[in-house]
């Protein structure tokens, strides 16, 4: 795994500097995925199914599963990376937030980083990137589902102007543990 160019007076192994925030910032680009970027994407996601409750999907998403979601977010419906020093370290989506007509101007958002590399502003990079996006597509409002009590992500979106709408009670079982739902929504020009 690369690493961005370590702060200044920091020495030893690359593997064990620490890296900041900062560091992040000089080198990270956001940009829209592409096909290349899927395997990445899959990998980051397929861990959070297997030990988070960030999203309730019980099974790993196949490789060509993989594809066929990331087809989908074109468009309006983008899909952006975090890459650092060359290596993608997070995600972030735009999904259709219902089916019936009258949600078009309404999307959800989703974010994942990789768990090393958390903490260190990546999602607050992608998050404020996709929100440029959503808004520039046209879209009217922006709904976060936040799983599991997630407090790391509820003051995300808070920080970017989202406010909290409600909670779902008991919605989703995972790990054996039944989950609630908060639901956040963020509305443009309101």
């Amino acid at each position: 795994m690369g690493f961005p160019p370590c702060a200044a007076g920091s020495q030893g192994d690359p593997a064990t500097r620490q890296w900041t925030a900062a560091d992040y910032r000089r080198t990270m680009e956001i940009r829209l995925a592409g096909p290349a970027d899927s395997e990445v994407i899959r990998a980051i996601y397929n861990h959070e199914v297997v030990s988070s409750v960030a999203t309730f999907d019980l099974v790993e998403r196949g490789p060509e599963a993989q594809v066929e979601w990331l087809a989908e977010r074109s468009g309006a419906f983008s899909v952006l990376v975090a890459e650092v020093d060359g290596e993608v370290a997070g995600f972030a989506s735009l999904s259709q937030y219902r089916e019936r007509a009258a949600y078009r101007s309404t999307v959800e958002d989703s974010i994942y980083v990789q768990a090393g590399h958390r903490g260190l502003g990546i999602a607050d990079r992608l998050l404020g990137a996709l929100l440029e996006v959503t808004r520039t597509s046209g879209f009217h409002s922006v709904i976060a589902r936040i799983g599991g009590g997630n407090t790391a992500s509820m003051a995300l979106h808070a920080k970017h102007g989202f406010a909290e709408v409600g909670v779902e009670r008991q919605v989703g079982r995972k790990f054996g543990r039944w989950q609630d739902v908060t639901v956040m929504q963020l509305v443009f020009d309101a």
